[in-house]
């Protein structure tokens, strides 16, 4: 039994300190400009009423950056070629019938507590383009025009607590440069990023008050910072000025706030959960999660990328799954024993999967045709799969599940409206999405 240390969701506003506590404190020179990216969220859209009923509290991705092999993980094909099957036999999962491959006994055992979806598809093949296309459900250029589902949640849902609406661990996707951003909603609805929770001495940067300050630099900060405030009244339509007093506020709440300090703080954790986890950064990262979920964030992104296997793909899948295997089972065990399943979207997935035919350097290449998913929790109906590939697992051949279905079924999770348009700068009206439909099926 997994001890459960925080048996409850902690998501009660910060209270207790003013702007007044925060410029005693030190003002806007410890956190630099690190901090103004999300912390001046404003809750302003959050009033907006809304007519879905949403079926949870959170959403947790834990996003593949690379493209995970389906073939080599959760859709086996022990039927056909050698140069399509690979080298890797199936197992029997906890599920009557489903079958995985050997490099996830540990999923295996938990496969009855999701629902595996092995019919993801689209029609693209690079990794930029595709990868902002499934975290934003809107397809672009690889320079990512449509603001990713965390930003689009962290504008809808706003501020509400002293921790960031949008986190992502240890940092966004990236490959040549960092993906699935805010877009053209601005810098306010960009992720919080905490770095590496398996690092030794673990600490989310901008978060410790300094020891260094002395009531003359107190004071310096302070005439600064009403500086800034100044300006700031005095500047339509400049987005880091205008929000310099509420960044402000949202700082010393986080700072000053021990729900903000303890859901950051790793070491609470006890050595054989750590350990439960794995001693990796993908394993702690995920134990780093359940904590933020636990606390109330409302969209946490967990980034595990290098699935990019173009050669030597089973040596190194051999080094990268277990790892995956150990820590996603945990998080999966973890959340549904905390009751957290329950009001908590847990989706996996990568920009795509990877061609059937091992190629002539003994790896597999990008392929948007077919890919495999990951749904739990919030009332997605467990032990189930749905969709299929072909004997090859080339095509999909049951049930298509797109990238804006899959964003499409995340927002109706959170009760926001999907066809809402929001305004660019410019002030040009742009829907959330433009086309696909929720995943029904995940719920019946």
């Amino acid at each position: 039994m997994i001890d459960v240390s925080l048996s409850t969701r902690q998501s009660s506003l910060c209270s207790g300190f003013s702007r007044r506590d925060f410029l005693r404190i030190g003002g806007l020179a410890p956190f630099g400009i690190s901090l103004a990216g999300y912390l001046a969220n404003t809750p302003a859209s959050a009033q907006t009423a809304n007519a879905l009923r949403p079926r949870a509290k959170s959403v947790l991705l834990v996003f593949l950056g690379g493209g995970i092999s389906h073939h080599d993980t959760f859709d086996p094909k022990p039927d056909a070629t050698e140069e399509i099957r690979g080298k890797y036999r199936s197992i029997r999962s906890s599920v009557p019938g489903l079958h995985v491959t050997e490099l996830l006994p540990k999923l295996a055992t938990v496969m009855h507590k999701v629902c595996l979806v092995r019919s993801a598809a689209h029609e693209n093949d690079h990794h930029e383009t595709a990868t902002n296309w499934v975290l934003s459900g809107r397809f672009g250029s690889p320079f990512g025009d449509y603001p990713s589902m965390g930003s689009v949640v962290a504008h809808e849902t706003g501020f509400a607590s002293c921790l960031p609406p949008y986190v992502a661990i240890p940092k966004n996707p990236s490959f040549t440069w960092e993906l699935g951003k805010s877009a053209w909603l601005g810098g306010r609805y960009e992720s919080f990023k905490t770095g590496d929770p398996n690092a030794k001495d673990f600490r989310v940067r901008d978060l410790a008050i300094p020891a260094s300050l002395t009531p003359g630099s107190v004071d310096r900060r302070k005439t600064l910072l009403q500086a800034v405030d100044t300006l700031a009244t005095r500047i339509q339509g400049n987005d880091q000025l205008t929000t310099y007093g509420e960044f402000s506020r949202k700082a010393s709440e986080m700072v000053l706030s021990s729900t903000a300090q303890n859901a950051f703080a790793m070491d609470r954790e006890p050595g054989p959960m750590r350990d439960a986890y794995g001693r990796t950064e993908f394993g702690q990262s995920c134990l780093l999660a359940r904590r933020l979920i636990e606390s109330g964030v409302r969209f946490v992104s967990l980034n595990y990328g290098g699935w990019d296997h173009h050669a030597k793909i089973f040596d190194n899948l051999e080094k990268k799954v277990p790892v995956f295997d150990q820590a996603m089972a945990a998080l999966i065990e973890d959340l549904d024993q905390r009751g957290l399943l329950e009001d908590t979207l847990l989706l996996c997935m990568g920009e795509f999967g990877r061609t059937p035919k091992i190629n002539k350097d003994a790896g597999r290449d990008h392929w948007g045709r077919a890919g495999s998913l990951l749904f739990a929790g919030a009332g997605v109906q467990r032990g189930k799969v749905l969709g299929a590939t072909d004997r090859d697992g080339a095509f999909v051949t049951d049930r298509p599940v797109r990238p804006a279905d899959v964003c499409y079924t995340v927002y109706e999770a959170l009760g926001i409206d999907q066809k809402k348009r929001l305004l660019t700068p410019e002030g040009r009206p742009v829907e959330i999405l433009d086309e696909g439909s929720t995943v029904r099926e995940l719920y019946s």
